[in-house]
């Protein structure tokens, strides 16, 4: 029975765990009548329809279901299929950002939610006649023209067509009143210009043509032949008065009269027509040739005459050259012209340049005031080549104490067609480049002030920008004929030191004379060497008193350039002297027989060579004798001494260095003639003496032309002034033999009445020196 019981019980156990199995499924299936299906998430949860959120579509799957997005939406990020229990949310395309050109050309694309449409842009038609249209619909925008619009632009204008647009033009003679030169639309109007703007003629009555308005100018007033431009005083300044100017500069008097008489047909013509501006040109520039090339300017007023003459050319002629300029020199001149034309102020910057100077300018200064623009626009730069020459007035110039001033770069001229340039609102920059690029010194920028006396520099207005050994760059506020002077420091006129160089001199006089009397008169002494010394003697002593004569006596330039000259040759004189007893000591020491030199060719080299050198200079430039206080070369002809100065100080250290070379060969020799060789070692260092006294007074004087040298002035004028008294000493006081003569001449002279043993003694010494100095004589012993 136990048994019979067991079966059943085990039976509904089993029965238990399969009831219990059936009641639970894998997720995505659910249990119905105790079967596990399939669950469709999209349908059968409840809020299905949000279970994958806005804008997406769900899809169940077997066990499963994913998301993703409708037409028109994605995922912001990581784009494609999702569950709802991943982070995103579907979000428009916005397909006009997306697709680029997704329209096509000259089409707008507007977004939509979950779509797009397209319209054609502002100015084109669609091809088909749709306003709103999408890609499929093969849509092509066309440019619409707008001027086949009746009356699209209004009376007297003209349409333009373009590309997706137009716009207006008023016909010539009208404009806008708001001074565009087109417009668009119905907001404004074109008028008669006549009525627009009254002083569009300037100076005249303005008039309308068929070909537009034209401008009849007041008697004065011109607008050179250019029908249409505003009339402008016409100013013939200098050539209102030909007959003086003919006057004052005769040879030009056929240019002249063309350009007076081209001034005043313009000023007096109702109905001017343009003149021939190259023809004007050719006439400014033959005047310009001739007068520099014949030195008329010789005074500050015709200066003056002159530079004005050229700027009232250059305003006259501006604008009859044609557009964009011209470029040109001649002998004398160089310029450059630049042109602008139109009803438009020009703007920005431009550079003009010659050879040695550049203009940078504004254009818009160059116009001048927009409510009297003429309608062109000129600019010149006009270079001279040797004015510079004629134009030394400094008068207007603040000078220190012993500053003087001198011209270092061309003089240019500049102008425009702006009537007011004495104050202009941005200054122009003028380069200048230098004429003396030797050394670094002071530069001050000028103009020309016709005002001043007649006329004379003046830095009024003008400043140095830049300033280097090669160029100046000024920066003025006006607009004139310009330059660069370069500032000079003179030696300071001291009492000490006139005092020291009168007495200095009248001493050199005294002892010079008595050295050409000694080398003249004492037989005994005289040689080849002596012969020298007496001639450079000579020529100092003369030197020494033009010098103390005639060095101040600047009342006459004729006067005065001949003392100048004088000076020049006299004082290289003395240096070719100094140059032949260098070259006679080298002789001396190398030659062995024929040691002497002739005396005519010792005339040569004494004389002939400085008179060549002074010939040379009075022919290149004669005006370089005198300067404004002294009798002596100015700058610009200086180097004409020190240059052969300076030649024959490094020839003579030549020969002096090969002499004492072959000296000291000559004493560590085997046999030396030891008496002969010690004459000839103290005639060489009486000469190198000699040498240092001559030569470091000028070593001096070098230095006499910058600010603060008055150490270098008392050296100068020490040295130079004791000059004959240190040759005194050194070839006659320190010669034994000269002293020995001295005393016998004060012996004899001391004691006439006696003739006694001495006097005796004495001339058969003289006879014994005299025989000794066949050979060579005038021993110094220093």
């Amino acid at each position: 029975m136990r048994a019979a019981w067991t079966l059943p019980i085990l039976a509904s156990i089993l029965s238990c765990f399969t009831a219990q199995k059936q009641t639970t499924c894998k997720e995505g299936f659910s249990l119905k009548d105790r079967v596990c299906v399939d669950l469709d998430e999209c349908t059968d949860i409840d809020g299905a329809t949000e279970i994958c959120g806005n804008n997406s579509r769900c899809i169940n799957t077997n066990g499963s279901y994913y998301c993703n997005c409708k037409d028109g939406f994605a995922l912001q990020k990581n784009p494609g299929n999702f569950t709802a229990d991943q982070s995103g949310r579907c979000r428009d395309i916005n397909e006009c950002k997306t697709f680029q050109g997704i329209c096509g050309p000259n089409a707008f694309c507007n977004n939509t939610i979950s779509n797009f449409t397209c319209t054609c842009e502002q100015g084109f038609v669609s091809s088909t006649g749709l306003t709103v249209f999408h890609p499929s619909d093969n849509v092509t925008c066309t440019d619409k023209d707008e001027c086949k619009e009746e009356n699209a632009c209004g009376l007297n204008a003209s349409c333009q067509n373009t590309q997706g647009s137009y716009y207006c033009i008023c016909n010539t003679g009208f404009g806008l009143k708001s001074g565009k030169s087109n417009f668009t639309g119905k907001g404004e109007q074109c008028k008669d210009v006549c009525e627009i703007d009254e002083t569009i003629c300037g100076n005249g009555t303005c008039h309308q043509g068929a070909s537009g308005h034209y401008c009849k100018c007041s008697a004065g007033f011109t607008n050179y032949g250019k029908k249409t431009s505003r009339c402008t005083e016409v100013d013939c300044g200098t050539f209102n008065d030909v007959n003086n100017q003919i006057k004052t500069f005769y040879v030009v008097e056929d240019p002249l009269k063309h350009l007076s008489e081209s001034c005043r047909k313009l000023k007096e013509s109702k109905d001017p027509t343009e003149l021939n501006g190259e023809g004007l040109l050719k006439s400014l520039l033959t005047i310009i040739d001739q007068v520099l090339s014949t030195g008329f300017l010789n005074d500050n007023r015709k200066v003056s005459t002159f530079l004005d003459l050229v700027e009232q050319t250059l305003k006259l002629i501006g604008p009859f050259i044609k557009k964009p300029g011209t470029k040109i020199s001649t002998s004398h001149a160089e310029m450059e012209l630049l042109v602008d034309t139109g009803s438009v102020i020009p703007k920005g910057l431009k550079t003009l340049s010659s050879k040695r100077a550049k203009l940078d300018i504004k254009l818009e200064e160059a116009a001048g005031n927009p409510s009297s623009y003429p309608g062109f626009t000129i600019v010149s730069l006009l270079s001279y080549s040797n004015l510079e020459e004629s134009t030394g007035f400094f008068s207007g110039m603040e000078k220190t104490e012993n500053q003087s001033f001198k011209m270092n770069s061309k003089v240019v001229t500049v102008s425009v067609s702006n009537r007011d340039t004495k104050h202009l609102k941005e200054p122009v920059n003028i380069t200048l480049f230098h004429l003396d690029q030797s050394k670094q010194t002071s530069h001050t920028c000028v103009f020309w002030d016709s005002s001043k006396e007649g006329g004379a520099w003046s830095t009024r207005g003008c400043s140095v920008v830049e300033s280097n050994i090669n160029y100046t760059v000024c920066s003025c506020n006006h607009l004139s004929s310009f330059a660069v002077l370069m500032a000079l420091y003179e030696i300071e006129g001291h009492f000490e030191l006139q005092l020291i160089s009168r007495v200095g001199l009248s001493l050199s006089l005294i002892c010079l004379f008595l050295c050409i009397l000694t080398f003249s008169m004492i037989r005994s002494i005289k040689s080849p060497r002596t012969t020298i010394h007496l001639h450079l003697c000579i020529s100092l002593f003369i030197a020494t008193f033009i010098f103390l004569a005639g060095i101040s006596k600047i009342e006459n330039k004729v006067g005065c350039a001949v003392v100048a000259g004088m000076l020049h040759f006299f004082y290289l004189a003395t240096f070719c002297w100094m140059c032949l007893e260098g070259i006679q000591l080298f002789r001396m020491v190398v030659l062995v027989f024929n040691t002497n030199f002739k005396f005519i060719y010792m005339l040569a080299g004494g004389y002939g060579v400085p008179a060549v050198i002074v010939a040379i200079t009075a022919l290149v430039k004669a005006d370089g004798y005198g300067t404004e206080k002294y009798c002596w070369l100015n700058l610009d002809a200086i180097w004409s001494f020190f240059g052969p100065a300076c030649v024959i100080i490094i020839v003579n250290i030549f020969f002096f260095l090969i002499t004492v070379w072959k000296l000291a060969e000559k004493f560590s020799s085997l046999n030396p003639d030891l008496d002969n060789l010690q004459k000839i070692k103290a005639f060489t260092i009486t000469a190198v003496a000699q040498l240092c006294i001559l030569g470091t007074m000028w070593i001096f004087g070098c230095f006499q032309f910058e600010k603060g040298t008055i150490a270098m002035s008392y050296l100068f004028t020490i040295f130079g002034s004791l000059q004959g008294v240190m040759l005194f000493v050194m070839h006659c006081l320190f010669s034994k033999q000269v002293r020995e003569e001295y005393e016998n001449i004060l012996s004899r002279i001391c004691a006439p009445q006696k003739r006694t043993y001495s006097e005796f003694k004495y001339s058969n010494s003289s006879k014994a020196n005299a025989s000794r100095s066949t050979q060579d004589t005038g021993e110094s012993h220093i």
